[in-house]
């Protein structure tokens, strides 16, 4: 049983809007951080957004155009992602970060068309 799953990916015209979603298991309780990566062919992986109980980060890349937020009964996670643009196109990786371990999601595809 897959402990991080993520949906929500799809493809989307330049301009165009998604939101995705990361769903934890119960057994992953009090994270320290949570987060959404992004990993383009040929590239390395990239840290998009995090939140922690104080704090968002984000990408300069992505400031303005993505939120994050996440839903504390369900530790589940999301990114809405507005006008999004060609190099977004990548595959969406979740991470919870918890004192003993970190969790990685299989990831969901983002393409985003010119």
């Amino acid at each position: 049983q897959r402990q991080v799953v993520e949906s929500g990916g799809g493809l989307v015209q330049a301009g165009g809007s998604l939101t995705l979603s990361c769903a934890t298991s119960e057994s992953i309780f009090n994270p320290k951080a949570m987060g959404w990566y992004r990993q383009a062919p040929g590239n390395q992986r990239e840290l998009v957004a995090e939140i922690t109980s104080s704090i968002a980060y984000y990408a300069d890349s992505v400031k303005g155009r993505f939120t994050i937020s996440r839903d504390l009964p369900t530790n589940t996670m999301y990114l809405q992602m507005h006008s999004l643009k060609p190099e977004g196109t990548a595959v969406y990786y979740c991470r919870i970060n918890t004192a003993v371990y970190d969790y990685w999601g299989q990831g969901t595809q983002v393409t985003v068309s010119s």
